[in-house]
């Protein structure tokens, strides 16, 4: 590859051309990965300050994060898995137990776990304490998984962590019978960069589940259950009753459930799981919640009642009623922390609380990169985020017609997530990212055909084609016709969409 000159710009197509190529595990031979430099028409802007690190400038830098990006893609994926935590508590044991330095407070659920994680970075920085934030999957790089003041780790500093834990993570391989996956060893890098930091907090998204998901090696002093839905069926249970019962296990001894809504039957299987090990629960709709919320430009006015108290005029960057809760879910998460409705009752200042929130960000969730027509992306990949999605697209856009760009993964529910689209989509285009887990085009275009009709479906292959020929569409009404492109299906989609259309 050759070197660019410092003072050129980088071009975002050639930003994915080395993403999906770094990418070991993904098929080569998609036309995808080969043509990542076409200029779109769609190109927007320059990228805003979303925490979405780009591919390290130092060659040598970027050559070092790239090995250790393939000797990670090297071990079992994130959908391969073994339920227990032995491994990842064999390896931490002989880091001596890097989790047990510091507070943190541990999230599950279906929907809404990064965002909601974001937002309670963001106000346990705001009263100033240093934060470690765990999350999964990466939009764009994979350093964005873990962050430290609020702030993706450096590509520097990802590479020393993993190299700091390699020989352990060999011996406690050469240990077990199968080898740490690639999840146990970001997880165990994470928790070892927070106890280095030091961090007074982390905030830890589980990666699938919760009993035996990796994180799950900590004692969360705060554990949040986002809203549960049926996803991951075939490793998690074909309930909600059973889905609750795995990421209930978060619940540890004494501490506080913060929950969001619930459907019935899942929720009194955690508060169940609660009442066994003494947990104090704190629950949507009771002991907090959203008392009113309108849509404002470039996002959304709440007022919110927290653990202690009303907390008004309270703006949220961030588009639909989902975030909204989430908000909620977050704030009372960290009144709990502070002891807010337990030890004391009375609100956080609000001033630090409402600067908090007006600085969240969420990448790839309900996120603008194109106006004119207007391209927004969100990372919804089941049915319920999917009627979410289509919830607050409608409410905050009011697009005049809608044309959807769907790449999905071929282990989900794709009819059901396709149903909860159609009532807002007039066309879609069908796609694929360059995961080895997508949905064949043509597969997906076969279900989509069965939703929409077959004139209201269209298929590209390529990313690209698929965004260029939804931009041509949503441009069919005119300069001024108020359409838009949704993209949507998949994490990866989004995080190709966003360097395709130079956010990246």
């Amino acid at each position: 590859m050759s070197e660019r000159p410092e003072n050129d710009d980088p071009d975002p197509n050639d930003a994915f051309d080395e993403l999906v190529e770094a990418e070991t595990d993904r098929d080569p031979d998609l036309a995808v990965i080969e043509a990542g430099s076409r200029t779109l028409r769609a190109q927007a802007g320059p990228p805003q300050g979303d925490g979405i690190p780009a591919r390290p400038a130092d060659p040598e830098v970027d050559r070092a994060l790239r090995a250790v990006e393939e000797e990670l893609a090297g071990r079992w994926g994130e959908t391969k898995l073994d339920p227990s935590v032995q491994r990842i508590a064999a390896l931490l044991d002989i880091l001596g137990s890097p989790q047990r330095a510091y507070p943190s407070i541990h999230i599950t659920g279906t929907n809404g776990k990064t965002s909601t994680a974001r937002m309670i970075e963001a106000l346990l920085s705001a009263f100033d304490l240093r934060t470690g934030r765990y999350t999964s999957p990466h939009v764009q790089s994979i350093t964005e998984r873990i962050s430290l003041d609020a702030a993706p780790i450096s590509a520097e500093r990802f590479i020393e962590t993993y190299r700091d834990i390699a020989p352990y993570v060999e011996m406690v391989d050469n240990q077990q019978e199968y080898r740490l996956s690639f999840f146990e060893v970001l997880t165990a890098m994470a928790y070892a960069a927070f106890a280095d930091t030091p961090v007074d907090i982390a905030v830890v998204e589980v990666g699938m589940g919760g009993t035996w998901d990796a994180t799950n090696v900590i004692d969360g002093d705060v554990a949040v259950i986002t809203p549960i839905a049926l996803d991951h069926t075939d490793r998690l249970g074909e309930t909600p009753e059973q889905i609750a019962g795995e990421k209930s296990g978060i619940i540890k001894k004494d501490a506080t459930v913060v929950l969001a809504q619930q459907p019935v039957e899942a929720a009194s299987v955690m508060l169940k799981r609660a009442v066994e090990v003494d947990a104090t629960v704190a629950r949507e709709g009771m002991e907090f919640g959203v008392t009113s919320r309108e849509v404002a430009v470039g996002g959304q006015m709440l007022t919110l009642r927290g653990l202690g108290g009303e907390y008004p005029e309270i703006f949220l960057p961030l588009y639909g009623a989902h975030q909204a809760h989430n908000a909620a879910v977050a704030l009372a998460a960290v009144e709990a922390f502070f002891g807010v409705g337990s030890e004391h009752a009375r609100t956080l200042d609000i001033d630090t609380i409402r600067s908090a929130f007006a600085a969240v960000t969420s990448p790839g969730r309900m996120e603008v990169v194109r106006r004119s027509p207007t391209v927004v992306l969100d990372a919804a990949h089941n049915p319920a985020g999917a009627r979410a999605a289509a919830e607050a697209v409608t409410e905050a856009f009011g697009f005049s017609r809608l044309v959807g760009v769907v790449g999905a993964s071929s282990d989900k529910d794709v009819r059901g997530f396709l149903e909860a689209f159609e009532p807002i989509f007039a066309e879609v285009v069908v796609t694929r990212n360059s995961s080895h887990r997508a949905m064949d085009p043509d597969e997906l275009a076969a279900v989509a055909v069965e939703v929409f009709g077959a004139e209201r479906v269209q298929v590209e292959p390529r990313l690209d084609d698929a965004l260029e020929a939804a931009i041509t569409l949503a441009e069919e009404e005119g300069e001024f016709s108020g359409a838009g492109v949704l993209v949507t299906g998949s994490v990866i989609t989004v995080g190709e969409a966003r360097l395709l259309m130079g956010r990246g």
